[in-house]
């Protein structure tokens, strides 16, 4: 009696890396689909699989006025126009002198005249708006003119204001000291859970305020003009806050090099 011959043998199922997935899932003849036979990601490419840790910063900084204007005026009335203009003048090229002396600019003067009828007289007015960087020596120019020129000149008060660049400056700083606070947090898990911080993976500014600095219930009710220079400068300042969120890639704890 003959022995059956065995049959050939036949592959159904290929095993292939978990990795591999444009051939996770084979195929027998006649176009059925095998179950998804699938392998774990060999040890090395699973550490080399990228860990992240989300984090969120925010901060908040402020910015005091750089600027003040004060304006200076000066008017007279006469019948004569000459006496009038030279009334006005003689005030007019004292002021404008003693701004010079104090070190202060032309482009930080400016001076306009107005000189028209009234009545039967003339009347003559000038303007001296002067822009300063540095509150200090506004007070003290001020106080000059003032002592000098007694009640024929009428001194604002100092109005405090920002440059663009200021401002701009201002958003810059408080979104970069959000992402500082932000990278400071993911380095202080990173450390509790023993490993190393990597790089940014993405940044993103979520929220950002800007408001001007306010003057308590009590001080808003009085006139802005019975308010000191300081708590005008406070009134003026503008504060700007912002909120960012940042992904920072995680490393594993890096080995110190045994030295020979």
């Amino acid at each position: 009696m003959s022995l059956q011959q065995a049959p050939q043998s036949r592959v159904f199922v290929e095993l292939v890396p978990w990795v591999d997935r444009g051939r996770e899932n084979s195929l027998v003849s006649g176009g059925n689909t095998l179950p998804d036979f699938r392998r774990p990601l060999p040890s090395a490419q699973a550490q080399n699989a990228t860990r992240e840790v989300h984090v969120s910063g925010t901060a908040e900084v402020s910015v005091s006025p750089d600027r003040a204007q004060v304006t200076v005026r000066i008017n007279s009335t006469k019948e004569a126009a000459a006496e009038v203009k030279k009334s006005v003048c003689r005030r007019l090229d004292y002021i404008t002198q003693s701004l010079q002396l104090q070190g202060l600019q032309a482009e930080n003067v400016t001076v306009t005249k107005d000189f028209r009828r009234v009545e039967n007289a003339y009347h003559m007015e000038a303007e001296v708006c002067i822009t300063f960087t540095e509150f200090g020596k506004m007070q003290n120019i001020c106080n000059f003119l003032v002592e000098k020129l007694d009640s024929s000149v009428i001194i604002s008060q100092p109005q405090f204001y920002h440059t663009p660049g200021s401002i701009e400056n201002l958003r810059r700083q408080a979104c970069l000291v959000a992402v500082e606070n932000a990278q400071r947090k993911a380095q202080e898990v990173c450390n509790l859970v023993g490993q190393t911080l990597g790089k940014p993976l993405l940044i993103k500014e979520e929220e950002t305020k800007e408001w001007e600095g306010q003057t308590d219930d009590h001080q808003s009710s009085r006139l802005l003009s019975s308010l000191t220079v300081q708590q005008k400068i406070k009134s003026a300042t503008i504060h700007a806050s912002s909120k960012v969120f940042v992904n920072f890639e995680v490393k594993g704890k890096e080995k110190k090099k045994k030295h020979l």
